[in-house]
């Protein structure tokens, strides 16, 4: 397969940032990140309300969320911790999305004493938030329609298996039941499909999602200021994947606002996007060395990154390009398995994939990890998360999380004998 997919990082580069920390690290690209941003803006900018709110658990870093912030975003939460992050980061009040599942009390309590936008799952829920915290002025509840969801073109996603938002009925008395508890403005979510790559997604959830709008403010007689379309949106993974045209997709929902929403007398409604992926994803990679070859009956190339930093390829199957740097025009006439050193078959980052010849101390640039990536680490076999870097728009570099050291791994026995026996 031809090198199609070029990155955003140089070998020379790497070289450089190697001299400070070693590999595997995530790096970002703030330039990349900052036109992606920019871009979204221009798409939606017929929307005197729109906003865009960085899904954080996708790549949960202060350095990028403050970039995504001067860029006018705001951050949708799930967690506490998520919730503590962007309090941090100072954004505040409705610049704050909270939408959860399975919400703890504490949790719930968080969001609404930092005055945030909280977005409700289930019905059961206007009950308990009542109960922990209070009802707000403003709220958001979460629809599932059900059924699966089909573009004409292709099943996209089932909605009847997911285990997010509420049917209509539901949406219906929740609004009803948080209108007579004081609520005054009310929001509708919804997530119907994961990483699509197609134009037609958003103006079609849109449509469902606006025609919903003008029947419950019909059956509630709410005020419905705002339609959040979620995530969703997808990235090219593979080479010469067609991308998604995010001003395309944008005129799309506007013809759908112009057709369904106007008309109904309810064109101050405020669109919002919830996207990670489309807003980091192309702008991160895990860059790893060659460290071990191996000749059996495949030929295998071992890294020193492992699914610990980076799950996809392990637990979804997912493709992630990978380019060999200072190689990117050689032949891709060799066939590896390009593998971490996990205690686990599935620690492999390619399986069967045409390269260039790679050599011990190669250095290779896995694509796509900016969203989902870092965020979904974990520790098992005792494997450390990695650093994290920003390339910055004037070509230099910055350290934005340290790697892990055994001290981090081990914080949580700190009270234990075994700690002090570790020297640590």
């Amino acid at each position: 397969m031809p090198n199609e997919k070029l990155p955003f990082l140089t070998l020379e580069q790497a070289r450089a940032i190697m001299a400070d920390l070693p590999t595997p690290f995530h790096i970002y690209d703030e330039r990349g990140i900052r036109e992606n941003a920019r871009l979204v803006r221009r798409a939606f900018a017929w929307n005197p309300g729109y906003k865009e709110y960085f899904a954080v658990k996708a790549t949960p870093n202060p350095y990028l969320l403050k970039i995504l912030q001067e860029e006018g975003c705001g951050v949708d939460c799930s967690s506490y911790t998520e919730l503590l992050l962007s309090d941090a980061c100072d954004f505040a009040g409705r610049d704050i999305m909270f939408s959860s599942n399975e919400t703890p009390a504490q949790d719930m309590r968080k969001a609404y004493d930092l005055g945030v936008v909280i977005n409700l799952d289930d019905l059961t829920h206007v009950d308990f938030l009542e109960k922990v915290a209070g009802i707000p002025e403003t709220i958001s509840c979460r629809f599932n329609p059900g059924g699966v969801f089909d573009l004409g073109n292709g099943i996209m996603d089932n909605p009847g298996d997911a285990k997010y938002g509420m049917t209509e009925d539901q949406m219906a008395e929740a609004f009803a039941r948080l209108r007579d508890k004081g609520a005054k403005e009310f929001g509708i979510h919804a997530f119907l499909a994961s990483n699509t790559v197609t134009d037609d997604y958003y103006p079609e959830l849109a449509g469902v999602l606006f025609r919903l709008a003008v029947r419950l403010k019909e059956k509630t007689g709410v005020h419905i200021g705002f339609i959040n379309l979620s995530g969703g949106v997808g990235i090219p993974y593979k080479p010469g994947q067609r991308a998604n045209d995010i001003l395309a997709i944008g005129e799309g929902v506007r013809r759908q606002y112009e057709a369904i929403l106007r008309p109904a007398g309810m064109g101050d409604v405020a669109i919002y996007t919830e996207m990670g992926r489309f807003m980091l994803g192309p702008y991160g990679g895990l860059v790893t060395t060659a460290i071990h070859e191996k000749h059996i009956y495949k030929e295998y190339i071992g890294v020193d990154a492992c699914a610990a930093n980076l799950m996809r390829p392990a637990i979804y199957g997912a493709y992630h390009h990978i380019t060999v740097l200072g190689k990117e025009s050689a032949p891709a006439d060799h066939v590896y398995d390009v593998v971490g050193g996990l205690c686990e078959n599935n620690d492999k980052f390619a399986i069967d994939r045409a390269l260039p010849e790679i050599r011990r101390g190669d250095v290779l640039f896995i694509h796509d990890t900016g969203a989902h990536g870092f965020s979904m680490g974990y520790n098992y076999n005792g494997k450390l998360r990695s650093a994290e870097v920003l390339l910055c728009a004037d070509g230099s570099h910055r350290l934005i999380r340290r790697a892990e050291t055994p001290a981090d791994y081990f914080a949580t026995l700190d009270f234990s004998p075994f700690y002090k026996k570790m020297g640590l």
